[in-house]
């Protein structure tokens, strides 16, 4: 039998994130509930790794998430065991089942595909539509015949998208993506009306490190995590989860993330290389240096802190409590996060991370210094 939830994507980030919420919410955990049911596995390409890992989801049993580093000030270093994925398939080989499912009891889909998971493929054509037809290539092509299916059998059956890829608006985006290809198809208008106005395509923003990979099946991950969904009528959820949060201002949450945490990240990236760092620094070992603490702490209190005050009492203290949760992240004992990783395509990072929080302040403090924020910007 199908589960209620279709989730294309094996990453242990998912298994670590989605995965592990919905199955604490199964288990009745405190301050969980209303777990819509289980999970189906989807993997969309035929990747070695992958295929092992869907090898092992579909043996059963479940797999181990060890969640490692410091929260509330206390090490934190435990395992627990994620029971939520029900069914694992590949697209290849259960083509069928998943057009069945789709069509039918799937209420939620999540996706967190690769890099590439929205580009589509020169050998995917309406041909896909004609019954009996091959599996499509792309992603976006695979989804698109799968809800024109879903169009055909079940029109008025509530279905609820939550991509989870890093892309700004990425709800949106996937959405655009697959009208584009209906379009492209000359499809019915009436089914690309339904895609838009029936189909709910959430915009939502991820936030976990998880660091390693348990084989076959499993993974490590700090103990912060957050998901949080842009409210909109008619959607659904997995599942209600304290790490689950309904907003109806997105962008805030995204600007935390990206001047608290990102914008650090790439201060220290900078550092590392003006200053001639040893290649193995870690952020962690970096935290450790007062030097490097320091300037890091001056960054946030002088040049990024009072843009969120700009922004009023409430976005001020959110940020305030964000950025704790940021610096026990950073000390994480358990991670070794070299800052040559954070230091690759440094230069586009830079103008993404830290131009928006000088283009903020030029709006809205225009007086406020920003040195060490400029200083980066100006070097090439």
């Amino acid at each position: 039998m199908s589960q209620p939830i279709l989730q294309f994507g094996t990453s242990r980030f998912l298994q670590a994130h989605v995965d592990l919420f919905v199955s604490e919410a199964m288990a009745g955990v405190a301050g969980t509930g209303d777990a819509l049911g289980g999970i189906t596995v989807v993997q969309t390409t035929d990747r070695a790794d992958g295929a092992a890992r869907i090898a092992a989801l579909a043996a059963g049993g479940g797999y181990p998430v060890r969640i490692r580093g410091i929260s509330g000030g206390e090490r934190v270093d435990r395992t627990v065991q994620c029971l939520a994925v029900k069914e694992a398939w590949q697209a290849s080989t259960h083509w069928a089942e998943l057009k069945d499912a789709v069509a039918g009891k799937v209420r939620v889909i999540v996706s967190n595909t690769a890099d590439k998971g929205y580009l589509l493929d020169e050998r995917d054509g309406p041909s896909a539509l004609v019954p009996g037809a091959g599996v499509p290539h792309s992603f976006p092509a695979k989804l698109l015949v799968l809800l024109h299916g879903r169009w055909q059998a079940a029109p008025a059956t509530e279905l609820t998208l939550l991509p989870c890829e890093l892309i700004e608006r990425n709800g949106e985006v996937l959405r655009d993506v697959v009208l584009g290809v209906a379009r492209q198809w000359q499809l019915p208008v009436e089914f690309t009306n339904w895609l838009q106005a029936h189909c709910v395509w959430a915009n939502s923003l991820v936030d976990r490190i998880v660091s390693e990979a348990i084989e076959p099946v499993g993974a490590v991950a700090e103990p912060y995590a957050v998901w949080v969904v842009e409210r909109q009528a008619r959607l659904q959820l997995p599942c209600t989860h304290p790490s689950i949060v309904l907003t109806d201002d997105l962008a805030f949450y995204e600007r935390l993330k990206l001047f608290l945490l990102n914008a650090a990240h790439t201060f220290l990236a900078e550092r590392w290389q003006r200053d001639g760092h040893p290649a193995t620094l870690t952020v962690r070992e970096a935290m450790a240096d007062a030097t490097l603490r320091a300037e890091v702490e001056a960054l946030w209190a002088e040049e990024i802190l009072p843009v969120f005050s700009t922004l009023g009492l409430a976005a001020r203290a959110q940020a305030d409590a964000y950025l704790g949760d940021v610096r026990e992240r950073f000390e994480n004992p358990f991670l070794d996060h070299r800052i040559a990783d954070i230091a690759q395509n440094h230069a586009q990072k830079k103008e993404r991370r830290l131009g928006p929080i000088v283009a903020l302040a030029a709006k809205n403090a225009p007086h406020l210094a920003q040195p060490r924020l400029k200083a980066a910007l100006a070097q090439p």
